[in-house]
């Protein structure tokens, strides 16, 4: 039975039901995604502003047959928060919700809403002396909600593991309008299936997360970071494991930085100063914990000393101080913005096992030349295997012009992961961008399995219609 349309009729009955100021029409930053290469539909939007209301926005969605896409941020990359073609759905905002609802040092848990932001979170964690570890270069838009859906990755993966690895409960709405309580602030609940794990990356298909108890962890006592030059990605893999083993697993970051990287950064900002005086083939940003026993500083400083000697790295910054820190840090988040500027023909958010990283840099430039000549640019969160391998025209030549070839790109990118036992969304989700990658590499139980799923908690497909299945 196909949806309904979010049509005005609905929106004044909803409004009616919930009170002024909760539906309104969608202004046009709700339909746009941060690409701006596809347009959402969706005339109206509903910003509740507690958990009860979501409830009843939900379970009038449900008995009017309409479809609901849920908006946390809009920083998603694959097309999760916007519905191109359809009928119109209803768009789900949970940025007024965006409270701090309780946080308990001494038991390192901070109770969020979906709709804070997640530099908010960072502070208020802060100013209890303690961290929420989740680290990424949108986070100062990014919200708990979206963030918890799509399961997100950032910089510091390598330690403290994706957002789904830093909650402890959640609370959601499930497609009928019933609410789940779950914000449980336990370690250890052994009381049946965790639908926090079901609900959390399955981008709004499910349910809509309204709140989250974040595991909060200790801020450590003093983190270094260098930027080095080394020979290519094997050695680089080689670095990070001698640093883990050296420093007791106190890596926080490891990031992989090719040439293409500052070759785009100069041509973009030509007044932005790179860290390094000549840009080289490969570098690595690493960052360390410091501990009782060593000084973040000292810890890498050896770990460095003893890379050189054996031949993995050959120049370099060590930065010990928190702004020589930060400019390292902003340094490797300027490299997308350099990217958007560029213009990408085909991006490829993937994950490969640690040691087929090289095997894969090396060999995959020459099947996409088979289709034309391209630059690349890679870089990536090299501690977690995930890699940004991103495929841009010629210089001079414009990405629009050249776009045709994207299908074939990403068709050559991703056969060549999956051979090698790689996945083609590390951290981004499917969205509706990869749902047809999904089904050509997903493993064809898994998939049965999860469309089971969604007819069970969704059998009238409301819920993100579109976003990770068919619909």
């Amino acid at each position: 039975m196909p949806l309904n349309p979010a049509d005005a009729a609905f929106a004044d009955s909803l409004a009616a039901a919930l009170g002024p100021g909760v539906v309104a029409p969608a202004e046009p930053r709700y339909l746009e995604e941060p690409r701006r290469r596809v347009t959402g539909i969706g005339a109206f939007v509903a910003r509740p502003r507690t958990t009860q209301e979501v409830a009843a926005i939900v379970a009038a969605c449900a008995q009017r047959h309409v479809g609901i896409v849920p908006w946390g941020g809009g920083t998603g990359l694959v097309l999760g928060q916007v519905l191109p073609a359809g009928p119109p759905p209803l768009i789900l905002s949970l940025e007024r919700m965006a409270a701090i609802r309780g946080l308990w040092p001494e038991e390192a848990v901070m109770i969020a809403e979906a709709g804070c932001i997640l530099a908010d979170v960072h502070r208020a964690a802060g100013a209890a002396g303690r961290a929420f570890p989740l680290t990424l270069a949108s986070q100062g838009s990014a919200r708990i909600g979206g963030l918890l859906s799509t399961n997100a990755g950032g910089v510091n993966v390598l330690r403290y593991g994706n957002a789904r690895d830093l909650v402890l409960g959640i609370e959601a709405v499930l497609p009928d309008g019933a609410v789940m309580h779950g914000l449980t602030r336990l370690r250890k609940d052994n009381t049946g299936y965790d639908l926090r794990h079901l609900l959390i990356g399955a981008e709004g298909t499910l349910g809509v997360i309204t709140a989250a108890a974040l595991r909060l962890h200790p801020v450590p006592a003093d983190t270094a970071a260098a930027l080095v030059v080394v020979p290519g990605p094997a050695a680089a893999l080689d670095l990070l494991a001698l640093a883990q083993e050296r420093t007791g697993g106190r890596v926080e970051a490891c990031e992989l930085i090719g040439e293409a990287g500052w070759a785009f950064l100069a041509e973009t900002m030509p007044l932005y100063r790179l860290p390094l005086p000549a840009a080289p083939a490969w570098s690595v940003l690493v960052e360390v914990a410091g501990s009782t026993g060593a000084t973040g500083g000292a810890a890498l400083e050896a770990v460095l000393a003893e890379g050189a000697e054996r031949g993995l790295l050959s120049d370099g910054i060590l930065a010990a101080s928190q702004a020589r820190r930060d400019a390292l840090w902003q340094f490797r988040e300027a490299i997308p913005e350099a990217n958007r500027r560029i213009g990408a023909v085909s991006s490829h958010d993937i994950a490969l096992p640690l040691s087929r990283i090289a095997e894969f840099i090396d060999r995959a430039p020459a099947e996409v030349a088979r289709i034309g000549a391209f630059r690349i640019n890679v870089f990536g969160h090299l501690g977690d295997g995930n890699l940004h391998w991103n495929v841009f025209p010629p210089k001079g030549v414009a990405a629009a012009d050249v776009r045709v070839h994207a299908p074939a790109v990403q068709r050559a990118v991703h056969d060549l992961v999956h051979a090698m036992g790689g996945t083609i969304s590390a951290e981004h989700g499917i969205g509706r961008l990869k749902v047809e990658d999904l089904e050509r590499y997903g493993d064809p139980a898994r998939l049965a399995a999860m469309r089971a799923v969604k007819r069970a908690l969704d059998p009238a497909g409301i819920m993100n219609p579109g976003a990770v299945l068919r619909a």
